[in-house]
């Protein structure tokens, strides 16, 4: 058989689109066509170069869903079914070790030293080849942790709990919430999104999104979002009084950054109230220093500072309810749909801010 894929040669350049012989599947290994392939703010760092783990040629795309084409040797998905050819699936896009310290002892895989994951790490020379979401196939590997779609799931949508909005999971893991907590979500991105949905879910009493598109704000409203700020048409001091009115004079509980902006984060740590938490979620490449005070904004304060990065599985079934929970109000993340041979327009689109959600659909259908 003979998969299709948009293959990265040369940052900067157009994707190249190329047909590419699949193997034969190893022990545990499955064969599975791409129902659904988001394109994430991380494939545009990594086609502009700016992402040091990208080898060259490389299938990008790590958020996928798909049907399952062909099995070697039985597969359990993570509840111990067994999987199928037609079945439809979602994967953990992350494949950790399960032995290191971070696995073994910390329990936290996403810190794995060996963790790689699907069209990011490996090349298209690597076997079994079809290592990326940017196909009309991909192989996966024995290890990856499969999770079955229910008949309602919508790919398109539900692809977004891969990257997303395991994400923005990993937050509410790592950082507790309570019911009426207030919390300011920074970006009105696709993870700055489905954060507030997290934090509507989680029982927050005051949800407030900062961002500087309107139409993007309006989708965090109906995520979940109690106040919308624009950012071009108010002042810090305007947002901080705001959020110190709506907290009774304390400030925020939890203050996610999910905009990749250094001023933002600055501008939260002045929000968060004594005891609360700053969650840097939107950094993804190296982006210069960020201006603190240790003692007055952080020791002082008891203010936790922290970082999160990527995810596991507990993450992805998270995001996973909460995308089916309010799948009504999410509708609108995905704001185009593409065919595999418009991947190049997909990502400038994504960089450019002209669409907010962009999945692939190589199959031309994501049923």
């Amino acid at each position: 058989m003979k998969a299709c894929a948009a293959v990265l040669t040369e940052f900067n350049r157009p994707l190249d689109l190329r047909e590419i012989a699949a193997p034969v599947l190893g022990a545990g290994q499955l064969l599975v066509e791409i129902l659904a392939a988001g394109v994430c703010g991380s494939d545009v760092h990594m086609w502009r170069g700016k992402d040091p783990r990208t080898p060259l040629p490389i299938i990008l795309g790590h958020e996928g869903v798909g049907r399952v084409v062909d099995v070697r040797g039985p597969r359990c998905d993570v509840y111990g079914a067994p999987v199928s050819p037609g079945d439809r699936i979602i994967w953990e896009r992350g494949v950790a070790c399960g032995r290191c310290y971070a696995c073994a002892v910390l329990h936290q895989p996403s810190l794995c030293e060996n963790r790689w994951a699907y069209g990011i790490h490996r090349s298209l020379h690597d076997e079994p080849h079809l290592n990326g979401c940017y196909a009309s196939h991909i192989i996966l590997d024995a290890r990856t942790d499969l999770v079955p779609l229910l008949p309602d799931d919508d790919p398109s949508l539900l692809v977004a709990a891969s990257c997303s909005g395991a994400t923005a999971a990993h937050t509410f893991d790592l950082v507790e919430t309570r019911v009426g907590d207030t919390v300011v979500v920074f970006g009105p991105g696709p993870v700055g999104a489905l954060s507030v949905a997290m934090a509507r879910a989680a029982g927050a009493q005051n949800v407030i999104m900062i961002g500087g598109s309107l139409d993007r704000l309006a989708l965090g409203v109906r995520a979940g979002a109690t106040v919308a700020l624009d950012r071009h048409a108010t002042t810090a001091e305007q947002r901080r009084q705001v959020v110190f009115d709506l907290s009774k004079g304390r400030g925020a509980d939890l203050v996610i950054e999910a905009s990749g902006s250094i001023s933002a984060a600055e501008e939260g740590l002045d929000l968060v109230r004594r005891g609360g938490a700053l969650a840097l979620v939107g950094f993804g490449t190296p982006v210069g220093a960020m201006s603190l005070l240790p003692f007055e904004q952080v020791v002082q304060r008891n203010v936790q500072v922290q970082g999160v990065w990527v995810s596991d599985l507990r993450h992805l079934l998270r995001a996973m309810s909460v995308l089916r929970a309010y799948a009504n109000d999410l509708s609108g993340l995905v704001t185009r749909r593409c065919s595999l041979a418009q991947a190049t327009e997909a990502l400038e689109a994504v960089e450019s801010r002209r669409a907010l959600k962009v999945v692939l659909v190589p199959s031309g259908s994501d049923d």
